[in-house]
């Protein structure tokens, strides 16, 4: 689940993001996409071509809508406010500023843009979100 603090990544974003993708078409496989469609922002034909590349372009709220469908899971809401939270507990870990992730990321996003996003003051692709994820997990010791 993208939400959970990571201590590891794979070899690379595209990586990370196809893994999600993954648990995402699960999700869908799993309760049907009329039924996920129906409880989310996203269509069916979005769900049903969920993969590496589609899933960098939902966003974050979208994202979370998918993985909430899941039984035991928070809502969709909770999850995007954890996550975020994850990411600012990654960079306390691995004593990293927003300048620092800047250097580390390899989409082009400044520092003032990486603070929003995660402070949840501007919208965050999903594709960002794993971007500064692996980013920061990478990153720690």
């Amino acid at each position: 689940m993208f939400y959970e603090q990571r201590t590891a990544v794979p070899d690379s974003p595209a990586d990370l993001r196809a893994e999600y993708a993954a648990d995402f078409a699960s999700v869908v496989d799993q309760h049907g996409t009329a039924a996920v469609a129906d409880e989310t922002d996203l269509d069916a034909e979005t769900l049903d071509s969920l993969d590496a590349d589609t899933v960098a372009d939902l966003t974050l709220e979208e994202a979370a809508q998918i993985q909430s469908q899941t039984e035991g899971e928070p809502d969709a809401e909770t999850i995007v406010e954890i996550a975020c939270e994850h990411l600012l507990l990654g960079m306390t870990t691995a004593v990293l500023d927003v300048d620092a992730v800047e250097g580390e990321l390899a989409i082009d996003m400044d520092a003032k843009e990486i603070q929003q996003k995660i402070e949840r003051r501007a919208p965050m692709s999903f594709g960002e979100y794993v971007h500064l994820q692996h980013a920061i997990v990478d990153s720690a010791p």
